[in-house]
């Protein structure tokens, strides 16, 4: 199985589960309120529809992926919000009836596109592989949100490593995002999985650290949790640094979230 089939396999899981929590919410709770200012259940699921559906219109259809970009260069800081908000209104099961018909078509149009293939996007063009990620990472951290708002517990699953690969990717991104310099050096990454194993990222001997929980790393890297209320430790100023300042998504650096209290 090729990586980008896997990804693909984890990203239809991902979505099959976040499916199961929403399927049959009442439609007054699609109103329910997340913690991402002023977006309910519906709006997280209206992102999601409207980022599968242009991720699929950059698989297929690359002039006319050049054209949404020209808007939302008009709009950088809004263009994702107006999105959402323009789905949002439809009725519950419509809502959810697109999104399942936008996901399953991109996930067709990702397992059919030809080897070496790279996708256009807002930032630099994708491979095959890096879209199934990061849309299983968008679907994982918005999927969070709603469980959340509806007080669902999710069990963590080994499909997380694919989030933590692009958080620790996108380690010098969160730095130029804020107009800083990135540190020179590596950082070692090393992760605890739900199953007790270990995942681990740059050189063993490194003197910049990050270490805790697979689990919370993801909720740190995506914002949907503060790291005072997480078990990730940092070593050395540069590592303690970047804890506060991670992102794995693209764009401008999020608002993060308040802390609760008490770390895990």
């Amino acid at each position: 199985m090729s990586d980008a089939a896997a990804v693909l396999d984890d990203l239809r899981s991902e979505s099959e589960e976040l499916d199961l929590l929403v399927a049959d919410v009442r439609d007054d709770q699609w109103a329910a309120p997340t913690p991402a200012a002023r977006w309910t259940v519906a709006h997280q699921i209206a992102h999601l529809t409207w980022t599968d559906e242009v991720a699929l219109l950059a698989a297929t259809d690359a002039d006319a992926f050049g054209a949404e970009v020209a808007r939302a260069q008009a709009d950088p800081l809004g263009f994702v919000d107006r999105a959402a908000e323009r789905l949002v209104p439809a009725p519950p099961a419509a809502l959810l009836a697109r999104w399942r018909d936008g996901r399953e078509r991109l996930g067709r149009a990702l397992r059919d596109a030809p080897p070496g293939t790279r996708i256009p996007w807002y930032g630099p063009p994708m491979s095959v592989a890096s879209m199934a990620t990061a849309r299983l990472m968008e679907t994982w951290a918005h999927g969070q949100d709603i469980a959340d708002a509806l007080g669902a517990e999710r069990a963590p699953t080994a499909r997380l490593r694919h989030v933590a690969r692009i958080g620790v990717r996108a380690r010098d991104y969160a730095y130029l995002a804020r107009g800083i310099e990135p540190p020179g050096e590596e950082f070692r990454v090393e992760l605890t999985s739900p199953d007790g194993g270990s995942i681990t990222y740059g050189p063993e001997g490194a003197a910049q650290r990050v270490t805790g929980p697979l689990l919370d790393f993801c909720l740190l890297v995506t914002q949907r949790a503060h790291r005072d209320d997480l078990a990730v430790r940092a070593v050395g100023a540069d590592a303690d640094r970047w804890l506060g300042i991670a992102q794995a998504f693209a764009g401008p650096p999020g608002p993060g979230r308040a802390p609760r209290g008490g770390a895990r």
